[in-house]
């Protein structure tokens, strides 16, 4: 897989359309062209405490942060500088788990009520299962992209692990 966007979002709570943080990495004919991070103030504001506990965040983060919308136009602008035609399914997402950043994406779409434009998903966990089988103790994020080569630090930072997700990726896809 030579371009792609590899994605991961943190939410704030139980819901998907919670999104606290998104990581992007951008990479065309095979190398990371582009990164964006960014804060968003999660729908609903509210921070559960297993949340936290995973990546740290809290309403103090985020209170004067962007909202989705915002934050979207913005990562839009950066995407389609490299990839004009996302939408059509010329260049897929990645996600680790894509189900999960899938759905956060399709919730908070929905929540903002702004039309979704059915973007292509392509899925590491699904790839690592299919390529390593039994020969990892696990497929989670830190244990695949070690794997591959990728010394995952700062797990679930939305930027370091789309990162990781972009890497493996890269080895596997």
């Amino acid at each position: 897989m030579q371009n792609f966007v590899a994605i991961d979002f943190e939410t704030a709570n139980g819901k998907r359309s919670s999104v606290c943080s998104v990581g992007v990495i951008i990479v065309k004919n095979g190398e990371i062209v582009d990164s964006f991070y960014s804060l968003i103030r999660p729908m609903p504001n509210y921070y559960a405490w297993f949340c936290q506990e995973v990546h740290g965040l809290n309403y103090s983060d985020t209170d004067d942060a962007d909202q989705f919308p915002e934050v979207w136009i913005k990562l839009q602008a950066k995407i389609h500088a490299y990839f004009p035609y996302i939408e059509e399914g010329e260049v897929p997402f990645v996600a680790h788990n894509a189900r999960f950043d899938e759905g956060c994406l399709r919730a908070v779409f929905s929540e903002y009520e702004i039309a979704y434009p059915e973007y292509n998903f392509c899925d590491t966990l699904c790839a690592s299962r299919r390529y390593f089988g039994n020969s990892l103790e696990n497929h989670q994020l830190h244990t695949v992209s070690a794997a591959c080569g990728y010394n995952l630090t700062n797990h679930h930072n939305a930027l370091a692990d789309a990162e990781a997700c972009a890497w493996i990726a890269r080895e596997i896809l």
